[in-house]
C-alpha cells in the first residue's frame, strides 16, 4: 500500500467512529464533522479502486456489481477531480410471506474522487461498464517538445 494514504484512512476510520459515537447524541458541537461530509467520508472509505498507469493513460478500476450504466455518474470537477459516484438500490421485492434473513450486500451511495495529474487530457476520458466492473481511463496529454536554444544575432557595433 502506498503510505501516502495511510494518514488518509486513518483520518476515514476516526471520522467513522466519532460519527458512531456521537450519532446517538442529539447535541451538535462546534468543529464536528457536518452530516455531509461524513456521508461522503463513508461512501468514499467503502468504494475501493484500483488505479493503474500505462505509458499514454490512466486507469481507474472500480467494482460495482449489479449497478446498470445509468446508476453511475462519471465526471470532473474544479478542472482537474475525477469523481466517480451513484447509487446501489435496494430491490423491491415487496411479495407475500418473503423477507430478508441476510442483508450483506452493500446498498447506499458511493463515491470516490481523484485527484488528476498536469498531464491528465480532460478531453480524453472514457468511461465503460462491463460485467460489473467499471473502467475509466483518462488519457495522458503528449509531453511537451522540448525547447530549442533561440539563437541571438551578433551584431557588429
Amino acid at each position: 500500500m502506498d503510505l501516502h494514504f495511510i494518514p488518509l484512512l486513518q483520518n476515514l476510520h476516526h471520522i467513522l467512529e466519532e460519527t458512531n459515537k456521537s450519532s446517538s447524541d442529539s447535541n451538535s458541537n462546534v468543529g464536528e464533522p457536518g452530516r455531509a461530509y461524513v456521508r461522503d467520508a463513508r461512501a468514499m472509505a467503502a468504494t475501493p479502486a484500483d488505479v493503474k498507469e500505462y505509458p499514454n493513460s490512466y486507469v481507474f478500476i472500480i467494482d460495482m456489481p449489479g449497478l446498470k450504466s445509468g446508476d453511475i455518474n462519471v465526471q470532473v470537477e474544479d478542472e482537474n477531480v475525477l469523481v466517480i459516484s451513484g447509487e446501489r438500490k435496494r430491490e423491491n421485492e415487496e411479495k407475500e410471506g418473503v423477507k430478508y434473513v441476510r442483508m450483506e450486500r452493500r446498498i447506499g451511495k458511493f463515491m470516490r474522487k481523484f485527484s488528476l495529474p498536469e498531464n491528465a487530457n480532460m478531453d480524453k476520458i472514457s468511461a465503460v461498464s462491463q460485467d460489473g466492473v467499471l473502467t475509466v481511463t483518462v488519457e495522458k496529454l503528449p509531453p511537451p517538445e522540448p525547447k530549442k536554444p533561440k539563437t541571438i544575432q551578433v551584431q557588429v557595433a
